[in-house]
């Protein structure tokens, strides 16, 4: 079999599809991302998603799998401890996470950290608590312009976030305090996955909206990845996206910054109409970001009916020696308690134009599937200590 010249892998950001085999451990339990999004739509036009066989891996009320599906479908479950997005992207390109990051959700940040973040700053923090970033903005963003005081807040992943109004406050600003921040919970006693600048623009409650110059400051990976190995074996490494921010730069050759989900998949699309050899791997952050966090089914179901069209034109525009993966990083289902993350499967469609079999393969017991297939199409060794099995060999 010829390798791949371009393999094109998008993480639907949270499209989990039915509790994990640790599930409960993580008191997770009947939870199933895309199965309840599909009980709550009343029609579920995903007919490109069908084609690549989504079907096959988890029944679907209102999805009927085509008489002739395109290439093969696995169900992938998570080794690492985590269900957070560094966990689950790190260990798709290798790394085993035994460790889980710290969050603040149920306590907020120790009164020490905010101490030193004010003094460093000089500016006085309000909020300190879980909450989505449109709740706190219209709760205190008005506060934050009238007196230069800074919204610190956290949510149920492993992150500390800063707003600041790109108006009075300033991107310069935000973003020498996030660096600040960066350094303080580099400390054991604080870490945290990621810093986030959340920027946004209004003047008043109910007209606040945050914009696409967030910038995440992340821990660096534990260890080289197959992104790395890629990248010394001479390979492009496209990163479309937060992929960039989640690996804080590790293993990237060239990067583009997303607006939206819909934005990402356009720009994917534009990358395959260029010349490159290597990976494009995209995140697309709306679905968990906008929809399952915010317990939103109905949101979600129709952010993923706009996403298969754009899958679409995609599907249109790929080479006989091109390869498609799409899966996700972890659950989040929008019909579930609170509002963290969920321990599931995860799935991985495998698709190209040059494919002439198509079946469902066995279930894989950690998305290191990804990477390890990645690095075997390309031909270079995945760095020492990494996990997964490549399934190149099957795809046929």
């Amino acid at each position: 079999m010829k390798p791949y010249k371009r393999i094109f892998t998008i993480v639907i950001d949270s499209m989990g599809i039915g509790d994990g085999p640790d599930a409960e451990r993580f008191d997770d339990l009947g939870s199933d991302t895309l199965g309840h999004i599909d009980d709550h739509m009343p029609e579920f036009d995903i007919p490109n998603m069908a084609k690549l066989g989504i079907a096959r891996l988890h029944p679907l009320k209102h999805v009927k799998s085509p008489e002739r599906i395109l290439g093969y479908q696995l169900r992938l479950a998570e080794t690492s401890v985590g269900k957070d997005t560094m966990t689950g992207h790190w260990e798709m390109m290798g790394l085993n996470i035994t460790k889980p990051f710290k969050t603040y959700t149920d306590t907020g940040f120790p009164k020490e950290l905010l101490d030193e973040l004010s003094r460093r700053t000089g500016h006085k923090i309000v909020g300190n608590k879980s909450a989505s970033g449109t709740e706190i903005l219209d709760e205190l963003g008005e506060h934050e312009i009238a007196t230069g005081d800074m919204i610190v807040y956290t949510s149920a992943d492993s992150v500390l976030q800063i707003c600041g109004n790109e108006e009075t406050f300033g991107l310069d600003e935000l973003y020498r305090c996030c660096e600040i921040a960066r350094e303080l919970t580099l400390r054991d006693e604080w870490k945290v996955g990621r810093v986030i600048a959340r920027p946004y623009v209004g003047r008043k409650k109910g007209e606040f909206k945050r914009t696409s110059n967030r910038h995440d400051y992340a821990l660096k990976p534990t260890g080289p990845t197959a992104l790395d190995a890629l990248k010394a074996g001479g390979f492009d490494v496209i990163s479309v996206g937060k992929i960039k921010d989640i690996f804080d730069g590790e293993g990237i050759t060239e990067a583009y910054k997303s607006k939206s989900s819909v934005h990402g998949m356009e720009q994917t699309i534009e990358l395959a109409e260029k010349d490159f050899h290597g990976l494009c791997f995209t995140n697309l952050v709306d679905f968990d970001a906008l929809w399952g966090h915010r317990r939103n089914p109905e949101g979600y179901g129709e952010e993923l009916e706009r996403y298969d069209k754009n899958l679409g034109v995609l599907l249109g525009k790929l080479r006989e020696d091109d390869l498609l993966l799409i899966t996700a990083d972890h659950g989040n289902d929008p019909t579930y308690k609170g509002t963290d993350h969920t321990r599931e499967r995860v799935p991985l469609l495998a698709y190209s134009p040059s494919m002439e079999g198509s079946a469902v393969l066995e279930d894989a017991p950690t998305f290191g599937v990804i990477g390890a297939t990645i690095a075997d199409n390309f031909g270079v060794e995945m760095p020492e200590g990494t996990i997964g099995s490549s399934i190149l060999e099957q795809l046929k």
